[in-house]
């Protein structure tokens, strides 16, 4: 039974995991810096590095701790190489580097973006009867702060991108639409706090469908918002918090989700998984799981935000694949799936 330790430092989350077998999950510790980046509406990036050196190691031996495993039990240290902010993916690199190199462990190095791929792959090492895994071919939406992205999958870690964003990733429409209207960090939660108690149909904001192409665009939904919103103080009128960020979100959802599905027709496939941060919405959950004609593969909200098991699940695969790093490798700030 082979099992990963992973290390996750793309952004502002700390986190550690061990996996057996890139599904059963032994141990997952994430150490939140949510609350710091708070007053600054947004990550600041050299407080987020500075933030990963105090958490790495006590994570890591949290980890161990809570999988009652030492590092002589386990097979392969994987680590996030890239994409993400610079000085927060050398933190992780090196300390996977340093535990490597003591261990005599190989090291597997991994995209964070396949990670978020990967954790629908995931599941509680108590679950008796998990659910089956993805089967290929398979269709993955990557919906995150950074990136929106449709790709095919054939087989494991091969990627085929039928299409991503030209502009606004969903997460980042998310996030400053959120400021638009004043809502706090981070933008996402409190967008979809607000549309709960709104109505998705109040204003017809624009889908940008890109006939002919999988690819999507989020700016122009985001200008139209911002014009309403404009338009609304300018009248010095209440502003409709509620009703807007429902319509906002309820064309977002209807993008992704009517592109997923025509994309699964074309290409035949049964199998559709979801994975990024915009995946924790509740209103695209609830779209793609009410369609009956694909099965859909969404990981539980608190492995659709960043995480070190997705990042073992993808690792597990690497390692599988012989994919081994040596310890001379740099990080990847700007690393795509595809590459």
């Amino acid at each position: 039974m082979t099992v990963i330790l992973s290390i996750e430092t793309s952004c502002d989350e700390t986190a550690c995991a061990l996996l057996q077998e890139g599904r059963r999950l032994l141990a997952s510790v994430v150490a939140s810096q949510m609350e710091i980046h708070a007053r600054y509406g947004g990550v600041f990036p050299e407080v987020a590095s500075r933030q990963h050196v105090l958490s790495i190691y006590p994570v890591v031996q949290q980890t161990l701790q809570q999988a009652s495993l030492t590092l002589q039990e386990v097979d392969a240290i994987a680590v996030t190489r890239g994409p993400g902010l610079a000085g927060s993916l050398v933190v992780g690199v090196n300390a996977a580097k340093g535990i490597s190199l003591a261990s005599g462990k190989p090291l597997v190095a991994v995209n964070h973006l396949e990670g978020h791929i990967y954790s629908a792959w995931l599941h509680e090492a108590a679950e008796q009867n998990p659910a089956p895994a993805p089967q290929f071919p398979l269709l993955a939406l990557l919906v995150s702060g950074g990136h929106t992205e449709l790709n095919l999958m054939h087989d494991h870690l091969q990627y085929q991108r039928l299409g991503a964003t030209l502009d606004d990733a969903a997460g980042e429409a998310f996030d400053k639409v959120a400021r638009l209207l004043h809502l706090p960090y981070p933008g996402g939660p409190a967008i979809e706090q607000a549309a709960a108690q709104g109505n998705p149909a109040a204003y017809p904001f624009p889908r940008a469908w890109l006939e002919g192409s999988y690819n999507f665009s989020f700016s122009g939904l985001k200008t139209a918002v911002l014009r309403e919103v404009r338009r609304q103080e300018a009248a010095n009128q209440p502003l409709p918090v509620q009703d807007l960020a429902a319509s906002f979100q309820a064309a977002v959802v209807e993008v992704l989700l009517t592109k997923t599905l025509q994309a699964a027709r074309t290409y035949g496939v049964q199998n559709i998984v979801i994975g990024g941060g915009v995946s924790a919405n509740r209103a695209l959950r609830a779209a793609f799981l009410a369609q009956k004609d694909y099965t859909v593969h969404i990981p539980p909200l608190k492995y659709c935000t960043d995480n070190a098991a997705m990042i073992a699940s993808a690792g597990f695969y690497r390692f599988q694949q012989g994919h081994i790093a040596e310890l001379d490798f740099d990080v990847l700030p700007t690393w795509t799936l595809s590459s």
